[in-house]
């Protein structure tokens, strides 16, 4: 007698979880498109078995990428931004030959995720630093396509000449790797030999300030990122301390870069957010209007931007 076999329908794991390339982005592991490319040339695993792409993942998975391993939990969904006031003499890398002061030994320790510096800022370079579990947010904002504005406090050695400003808001600059065009330059005035400007620009590419004033003549002796986007330097943050966005900064920070919905629950132990707004809601409308994205007037965009609250070395007390 044949023993009849009983059919059981597949199990659908299609409306389930989440894209296994959105998971791995959001982790800080790289942009989508590159953990598409991981998984297509077999550098990502799930549960011990390798990965394909449209595959998705729970709760509890285990998923392994270039030698590193990630527990699928609520947290890895959470997008979060950090905020670091960087000091002259530290680099923005996790490991130097010179074993200099790295700005990463100045972070909260993350479990399951890290954090992925927003834009690098050179050894002699103070101001904001950003810093986010998000790679495709790191991705949006470092990315020239995006075009996201930078602004920064410099001090320099002598003056410019009103010809000199007009070229550098016109015709532009020509450096070795191309010509550069500031979007806005303001005289902050100074004592003695030293001058203050206020440049802002849509590049990131190295030493790109430093080099623009060299090219004219002018030493840099100071300088300040002291914006980056909608994101401002807090006042009231010190130097060498971190200060971490509230689930409404967040949100407001992924809407601008047209990635709404990417947080699926805000962090449970961030702060709550002060009474006023850590980004700058004009440019939060200038990017839904495709304006231009500059402070309506020269004063500094600081203001905008909360007290901070009291902080250790290594992240904001609860």
């Amino acid at each position: 007698m044949t023993k009849k076999i009983e059919q059981v329908a597949p199990v659908e794991y299609a409306d389930q979880g989440e894209k296994l390339q959105k998971v791995l982005a959001q982790a800080g592991f790289g942009s989508r498109r590159t953990m598409e490319e991981w998984i297509a040339t077999g550098r990502v695993s799930v549960n011990g078995e390798p990965a394909t792409l449209g595959m998705r993942v729970v709760e509890g998975d285990l998923v392994k990428a270039d030698r590193r391993t990630l527990r699928v939990g609520q947290r890895d969904r959470d997008v979060r931004i950090l905020l670091y006031h960087k000091q002259e003499g530290e680099i923005v890398s996790r490991d130097d030959p010179e074993n200099r002061t790295t700005v990463f030994d100045k972070l909260p320790k993350l479990r399951g995720q890290k954090w992925t510096a927003i834009g690098r800022l050179d050894f002699n370079t103070s101001g904001l630093l950003i810093f986010t579990t998000s790679g495709e947010l790191a991705n949006r904002l470092m990315h020239p396509r995006f075009e996201v504005e930078r602004e920064y406090a410099v001090r320099v050695q002598g003056s410019m000449s009103e010809a000199q400003m007009e070229q550098m808001l016109g015709i532009g600059i020509d450096l070795e790797d191309g010509r550069v065009i500031f979007d806005k330059l303001l005289d902050e005035g100074g004592e003695g030999f030293n001058h203050w400007y206020r440049v802002m620009l849509k590049e990131g590419r190295n030493r790109i300030v430093r080099r623009t004033f060299e090219a004219l003549g002018l030493t840099v002796s100071r300088l300040i990122r002291v914006r980056f986007g909608l994101i401002n330097l807090p006042p009231r943050l010190k130097r060498g301390m971190t200060a971490e966005l509230g689930e409404g900064e967040v949100a407001q920070v992924l809407e601008w870069v047209g990635l709404t919905g990417e947080q699926d629950a805000p962090p449970h132990d961030m702060p709550a957010a002060d009474d006023t707004p850590a980004v700058d809601a004009h440019d939060q409308a200038a990017r839904r209007t495709g304006t231009s994205s500059r402070p309506r007037t020269g004063k500094s965009p600081r203001r905008n931007v909360p007290v901070a609250r009291s902080k250790t070395k290594t992240g904001v007390k609860r």
